[in-house]
């Protein structure tokens, strides 16, 4: 149920890429691949994961505050956990290096991997991206998921990602 739940998220986000890529080249997606709770040192939790996000650049907002654009997204772990979210990313760019922290609730399932404590869980990410090629970049991230104390336990994952991600 869980891989069918994440295989029909993956196909939701092509086919909004194929739609927004009709209109006009907004769509960004980002594949990622990474170790899911990194830190464990028991070493029982700690497995691969692999993940997709969107976002939107006919959403993206200048402020005073730099610029910002909503993210959905989810992974997919190796022992079938799995976590979908939704939030808003910052982006501020450094000639071409580009510096994106974010912040997403989001809806987590145990499978047979850690049990988190709750089924809603908030992710903090910082992101190091590097523009590669035209529109592409590769990155590395750190993330860390947890419920804030509002479930039964709160033992937090942290994550580590390498992605790369382009506009269609």
């Amino acid at each position: 149920m869980r891989t069918k739940l994440f295989i029909l998220l993956i196909l939701s986000f092509f086919a909004s890429a194929i739609s927004s890529a009709n209109e006009s080249d907004n769509t960004d997606i980002k594949f990622y691949s990474g170790t899911f709770d990194y830190g464990d040192q028991v070493g029982d939790d700690k497995t691969n994961l692999f993940g997709i996000e969107h976002r939107d650049s006919a959403l993206y907002r200048d402020t005073f505050l730099g610029k910002f654009v909503p993210i959905t997204g989810g992974f997919l772990t190796g022992k079938n956990s799995i976590y979908i979210y939704t939030g808003i990313e910052a982006q501020y760019r450094l000639g071409s290096i580009i510096f994106s922290p974010s912040f997403a609730p989001g809806y987590y399932e145990q499978g047979d991997g850690k049990n988190l404590g709750s089924q809603l869980e908030f992710k903090s990410e910082l992101n190091l991206s590097l523009d590669i090629f035209k529109d592409s970049q590769i990155g590395y991230s750190y993330n860390h998921i947890s419920n804030n104390d509002w479930g039964s336990v709160n033992p937090g994952t942290d994550n580590q990602i390498i992605s790369f991600s382009t506009k269609f």
